[in-house]
């Protein structure tokens, strides 16, 4: 019995604003405006009372539509064969470029350091001590490493499992690639 109550009013509270705006819509829109809008009140008539207004919904989105394609269909086309590139040359190296991207490290024989020195990260500017630019240090297999041959007057040398790139008047470090060797 309680839901078929419940269920009722529910039902009057939905019907009921609805019942009150279509009551309100055969009236004149004059009648209703209030004093004070552009219009007096009538004397000896008691100001009418305005029924509750509800919110408008905002419109539902609609759901999108299927054009049909307009011109001509695309024409499938087979793929073109392009006859291979040959592979481009070898840019010589840049000092201060560090790794080109043909650069890939390679399994080096194990490294000797000189009586009193041991592995240093060496960086650019730095100056190398005399005895590494010595035919012993010097690293003339590049185009194993894809790094490109020296300018003239530089040397690729080998520190560890760096690689530098030393002017040799100067010995002062224009260039190093860390982890060259494993």
């Amino acid at each position: 019995m309680k839901q078929k109550l419940l269920l009722l009013a529910s039902a009057l509270a939905l019907v009921l604003p609805d019942l009150a705006l279509a009551q309100d819509h055969g009236r004149d829109r004059d009648h209703d405006r209030r004093p004070g809008q552009g219009q007096q009140q009538p004397q000896g008539r008691p100001p009418q009372a305005r029924p509750p207004q509800t919110r408008p919904q905002p419109p539902q989105p609609r759901p999108p539509v299927a054009r049909p394609p307009q011109g001509r269909p695309p024409v499938a086309r087979p793929p073109v064969a392009r006859p291979p590139q040959p592979p481009r040359p070898m840019p010589p190296h840049r000092p201060g470029a560090g790794r080109p991207p043909s650069f890939h490290p390679v399994h080096g024989p194990a490294f000797r350091y000189p009586r009193g020195y041991g592995y240093r990260r060496w960086s650019i500017g730095l100056i190398l001590p005399s005895i590494f630019l010595s035919n012993s240090y010097y690293y003339t297999n590049w185009a194993a490493l894809g790094v490109g041959p020296p300018p003239p007057g530089y040397y690729w040398v080998r520190y560890g499992p760096d690689l530098l790139l030393v002017q040799y008047r100067t010995r002062r470090v224009v260039d190093v690639i860390y982890g060259a060797f494993y």
